[in-house]
């Protein structure tokens, strides 16, 4: 099926912008575990970070399908998108649920790259996923809330001059209902660090800025309250829809990448006087991760549609994003193979993709957990947690 034009152009043109940035400046960075901050710097220019953001405020109005087409052809390029990805999808929630002051003093920011709004302040070492359980408090104080807690895996959050936080405005055992009593505030970290919030870097097995993030007596004006108070897990829901559905591109284009790299080598790697591609051993690995992908970035594709048209796009964008992490995992695997010993050398830039690749079975919602979703929610079976 012909792609519409407009997504064939914004094709053209994220892919033209990332072969300013090849493999060598991705290998730099990966060895230095430095944030890529040129590469954001020439998305936010061209204005793809502000894809989502109305034109009211600066940005360009697009709709998440084409979002997500700006995240899959990033990292079919062989870039790394996870280093600009949360300002789309975090932006979305200010957007929804944020006041017009709120929207008038910071989206035009974000939209013209004065602002960073890349990190977003949810899990926690005690909770993880059980995002309900979590445990930092925020507690009213006249005109401000005084926060104290903790997160983990807040990526980018060294790189970002706002955070949106969730936090516990009411303790759990005072809520009629267990999605009741948390919030959601964005903070200004430029105002926050030193003052009672501290950053400190977690290293990882690939190139991706996370962080902890403690709140020891944090003061926060109430202005900071994006929406109503102890209704901030409904806001986040939607937000991490369109985490998922953007990351599921991510995944995408990462297969394509794999699959790519995999044919080309196939095609000039002779052995035995003949090119490795002729062997049906090589041939049906790669053919299946394509069809593989192929199913997957239909699933991507619906998904963005279900959210563009305003419905609960929770299996749909659960499905995608477990499908498309799959296909994305199963294609590096094979392309490491096809590669053979050359696909662990560093200047073929698979074992950094290989890396990167692996995360997204895991991140940002396990396999087994979108199972569970689909099992309860989709299918009517007993809830199992």
């Amino acid at each position: 099926m012909q792609e519409r034009e407009d997504l064939a152009e914004i094709r053209r043109a994220v892919r033209a912008l990332c072969e300013e940035f090849p493999g060598e400046y991705w290998r730099e960075k990966d060895r230095e575990r430095a944030y890529p901050g040129e590469f954001v710097d020439a998305l936010t220019r061209a204005g793809f970070l502000a894809a989502l953001i109305p034109e009211e405020y600066g940005g360009s109005g697009l709709k998440l399908d084409s979002a997500a087409v700006i995240m899959e052809e990033i990292q079919a390029a062989g870039c790394n998108g996870a280093a600009a990805h949360a300002q789309m999808y975090v932006m979305n929630t200010l957007l929804r649920y944020g006041s017009e002051e709120q929207k008038r003093t910071y989206l035009p920011g974000i939209a013209a790259g004065e602002l960073r709004l890349q990190a977003f302040g949810v899990s926690e070492p005690t909770s993880g996923t059980d995002t309900l359980s979590l445990k930092t408090r925020a507690v009213r104080d006249g005109d401000e809330y005084v926060i104290n807690g903790q997160k983990i895996w807040t990526s980018r959050a060294e790189h970002s001059d706002l955070m949106a936080l969730l936090a516990r405005t009411t303790p759990r055992d005072q809520v009629a209902s267990k999605t009741e009593g948390l919030s959601l505030f964005l903070v200004d970290m430029r105002k926050a660090v030193g003052n009672g919030m501290t950053i400190k870097p977690i290293r990882t097995m690939m190139n991706h800025s996370t962080t902890e993030v403690f709140f020891d007596e944090l003061r926060i004006p109430a202005s900071a309250l994006i929406g109503e108070e102890g209704k901030g897990f409904r806001y986040i829901l939607s937000g991490m829809n369109a985490e998922r559905i953007l990351i599921a591109a991510e995944c995408i284009g990462d297969a394509k990448w794999f699959i790519e790299r995999a044919t080309g080598y196939a095609k000039e790697r002779s052995v035995f006087g003949a090119p490795i591609g002729k062997n049906q051993g090589i041939q049906f690995p790669i053919a299946r991760c394509y069809a593989q992908m192929r199913a997957a970035e239909l699933m991507v594709h619906h998904a963005a549609e279900v959210y563009d048209r305003g419905g609960n796009a929770g299996a749909e964008a659960n499905m995608a994003k477990m499908l498309a992490s799959e296909a994305s995992w199963a294609a590096a695997d094979m392309c490491v193979q096809t590669h053979g010993g050359f696909g662990f050398a560093e200047e073929y830039d698979v074992e950094r993709k290989f890396r990167e690749a692996r995360l997204y079975t895991v991140a940002p919602i396990s396999t087994n957990l979108i199972l569970s979703y689909l099992a309860e929610h989709v299918l009517g079976l007993p809830r199992s947690y």
